[in-house]
């Protein structure tokens, strides 16, 4: 009899093509043949990195408005310290016209009671004490009260001075932790971005497909006149420099500071921040949008400028460059003529 060979049981055949054609997939999916899992990775990565640039926005509008705060007040401790130092120099002449006329008193040997006040630190109380001799006519107590008087202004100077330079020392320190908030977000934005290929990256950090530098047009010429063509002028000259935070040019910008930088160039102050800049002119419907109209987004947080057709010029946040895009790419606030 021959040998009977054993049959191949079905099982095991199906079962090794699917370890086999597993194994193939698990190739594939290694050297890069499967993207579906990356791309939903990316799209998560980029929502996290924008969320981060925004909130840093958002810092960098406050840290605009700690350093304008700042400039402010050093400009009115420094006249208020000059105003002291003038108040000191008047109450030095006045000290040597006293001693001259206590001078001339002693050597004629007819000393009056107000030479005390040389004796004396406080005018005031000798004042008081002249005012029951009945010496207040005198020429000397005419030089007091104005001594008095230069020493109140003096004193009133000194304590401003005082005050503003404490309020100095607060903006000072909220600036910095302003600061600090922006460089932290932005830290951990780059940080993100640092885990991602090369290639990756670029996508993230890729301007808008909706936006465009149209580098056709950068000297505006359309139907703004005035001022308003004089800001929307500015503003196309600065399509593809770089965002800045806390700048206003001329090499790079923040939202806020590429539009007062624009309307300047119109002849027109705005204030430095975006929710300041929401009061600097007459609110304007949506439908009755014009050309130089500032556009505003993300609770006041945000601010472009319009240039017609439903389309902006803005500087979006850090990484990316002053672009055109329209205006529904952000949550929509309002507009503002100025």
């Amino acid at each position: 009899m021959g040998t009977r060979r054993k049959p191949a049981q079905p099982g095991r055949t199906r079962m090794a093509l699917l370890t086999t054609a597993a194994a193939g997939s698990a190739l594939l999916s290694s050297t890069g043949g499967a993207h579906a899992e990356p791309t939903a990775d990316l799209a998560t990565v980029k929502a996290q990195v924008d969320d981060l640039n925004e909130q840093a926005e958002a810092s960098t509008e406050k840290y605009n408005k700690f350093k304008e705060e700042q400039q402010r007040l050093q400009k009115e401790a420094s006249q208020l310290q000059d105003q002291v130092a003038a108040g000191q120099e008047k109450m030095t002449v006045l000290r040597e016209r006293l001693s001259a006329v206590a001078a001339d008193e002693y050597r004629s040997g007819n000393v009056d009671p107000t030479v005390a006040l040389m004796l004396s630190s406080d005018p005031t109380n000798y004042l008081q004490r002249a005012s029951a001799q009945d010496i207040a006519a005198s020429s000397q107590s005419d030089l007091l009260r104005l001594l008095q008087d230069q020493q109140r202004r003096l004193d009133q100077r000194r304590s401003e001075a005082t005050a503003v330079l404490a309020r100095l020392d607060d903006t000072d320190r909220a600036l910095a932790g302003e600061k600090k908030q922006v460089q932290a977000k932005l830290g951990e934005a780059t940080r993100i971005l640092n885990t991602l290929s090369l290639a990756d990256r670029a996508k993230v950090n890729a301007q808008d497909p909706r936006s465009s530098r149209d580098s056709a047009r950068e000297t505006y010429t359309g139907p703004a006149s005035g001022r308003a063509a004089a800001a929307l002028q500015f503003a196309y000259a600065q399509l593809g420099k770089p965002y800045g935070w806390g700048d206003t040019g001329p090499d790079s910008f923040d939202c806020s500071g590429l539009t007062g930088a624009a309307w300047r160039a119109g002849g027109v102050s705005l204030p430095r921040v975006s929710q300041d800049q929401w009061n600097a002119g007459r609110h304007v419907a949506k439908s009755d949008l014009q050309p130089g109209d500032l556009v505003f987004f993300s609770n006041l947080q945000h601010v472009g400028i319009y240039i017609g057709g439903g389309k902006m010029i803005h500087a979006p946040r850090t990484g990316k460059n002053i672009e055109i895009l329209p205006i529904e790419y952000m949550p929509y606030v309002g507009a503002v003529r100025p």
